[in-house]
Formats: C-alpha cells, sequence, structure tokens
C-alpha cells in the first residue's frame, strides 16, 4: 500500500516537473537572443554581423551559436581558417548544428583540404538527415576530387531527387555525361 503511494506520488511528481520544465535548447535560447545578428546575415551584411558575433562571443564565449555565426561570416568574407577555427568552436560548443558541418567543410574544401572537407560534407548529410540538396552536392563535389566518381554521381542524383538545381546541371557535364563516367 505505501509502496503504491510512493509511485503515485512520484509519477505526480514527474508530470509537474516535465510542464514546469523548460524545454528549449540553449541553441534555440540563443536564437532568440542573437536576433538582431541573425537578421543582419540573412540579409548578408557579414561585416556587420561579424562585428555584431565577435561581440557576441567575447559576451557569451560558451555560446556556440555565436561561433557559429561568425563563422558562417568570416567564409562569406574568405576568411578561411578563421572561419574553420569558430565553426569547430562551435562544434565542440554543439556537435548538433548541422550548418557548421557544411560550412566547415566549404572552409576546408575551399582551402584545398579535399578528404577533411568529404568528412565534414559527410557529417552534414547525416545531421541534415538527407534532407538537405546542398549537403549532397558539396559531398559529390569533394568526391570528384578525390576521384569517387561514381559516388559522386549517387550524390548528385539524391540532390536532384531533393530539388537541387545546380546538381542537375552538374549532372550534365562531364565527367556525368553518359558514356564518360570514369570508374
Amino acid at each position: 500500500m505505501e509502496i503504491s503511494l510512493i509511485f503515485l506520488l512520484y509519477f505526480v511528481y514527474l508530470v509537474i516537473r516535465y510542464f514546469t520544465m523548460d524545454h528549449d535548447t540553449p541553441a534555440e535560447k540563443d536564437r532568440v537572443r542573437f536576433e538582431k545578428g541573425i537578421v543582419l546575415l540573412q540579409q548578408r551584411d557579414y561585416e556587420g554581423a561579424y562585428d555584431y558575433f565577435n561581440q557576441a562571443v567575447r559576451q557569451n564565449p560558451k555560446s556556440a551559436l555565436a561561433y557559429a555565426c561568425r563563422g558562417k561570416c568570416q567564409l562569406a568574407l574568405q576568411n578561411h581558417y578563421s572561419a574553420i577555427y569558430d565553426l569547430t568552436q562551435a562544434i565542440n560548443r554543439d556537435n548538433t548544428l548541422a550548418d557548421c558541418y557544411l560550412d566547415r567543410g566549404i572552409a576546408y574544401y575551399t582551402v584545398e583540404q579535399y578528404q577533411d572537407a568529404f568528412r565534414e560534407f559527410d557529417k552534414a548529410v547525416w545531421h541534415f538527415r538527407g534532407e538537405q540538396p546542398d549537403a549532397y552536392r558539396w559531398r559529390a563535389i569533394a568526391r570528384l576530387q578525390l576521384s569517387q566518381h561514381t559516388q559522386a554521381e549517387s550524390d548528385l542524383n539524391r540532390a536532384v531527387m531533393l530539388g537541387d538545381e545546380n546538381s542537375a546541371f552538374m549532372l550534365q557535364q562531364p565527367p556525368f555525361m553518359r558514356g564518360m563516367v570514369n570508374q
């Protein structure tokens, strides 16, 4: 009897705790906190956004989103090694930010570190759960540099299925034109 009462009280405690808890992740809270800087990023004011997120990183050194956005600005401003650093810091703080893997892969690709770029694009495909055509297209581009033409064609076909017109165009270029695939 006493045991069933304890279980009943514990169940009531769990229900109350569930409904009174804050269910927002730190990244969701940061999106609200850094909304002004995110708007600057969306407007492609990369220098203004960089200044905003540089200050945000100083004030919130544990914020993965602040590092991720500053890394995105660095990438747009062609500071590839700084972008790699910032995106690595973001991933170290929150390894669920899928955009960080894609952006870091682009930075690695730009500095001609194709194996590292491929690894990051592969992680991006996984984190996006296969729903982001850009990740497939970039992984295919990295695979072309690594002479993995058949797998690159497969990635491009998957991106086309997700609606990516750039991948459809790439499939009509060498080495993907019928009869020209190097295996």
